[in-house]
């Protein structure tokens, strides 16, 4: 039987869902799938409370941060 062991990393954190989608549009169109976890609530008004996370495949890990690492720099 096979089981899937696929890890996943955080790669940035942010406040606010728009910053996140943007992050993770900016990894997709650098060829690596990323994910937003922890922006949805049944309590939008606590979002200032917690961190919403950016997170991809462990495999992908060490590209997602040269990719932000370089769009940080740019900006």
């Amino acid at each position: 039987m096979a089981t899937d062991t696929q890890q996943f990393k955080t790669v940035a954190t942010f406040t606010e869902k728009v910053l996140a989608d943007m992050c993770v549009a900016r990894l997709g169109d650098n060829g690596i799938p990323a994910g937003v976890f922890g922006a949805d609530s049944s309590y939008p008004s606590l979002a200032f409370a917690r961190n919403i996370e950016v997170k991809v495949n462990e495999a992908d890990y060490e590209a997602a941060m040269s990719i932000l690492a370089a769009a940080d720099k740019a900006e």
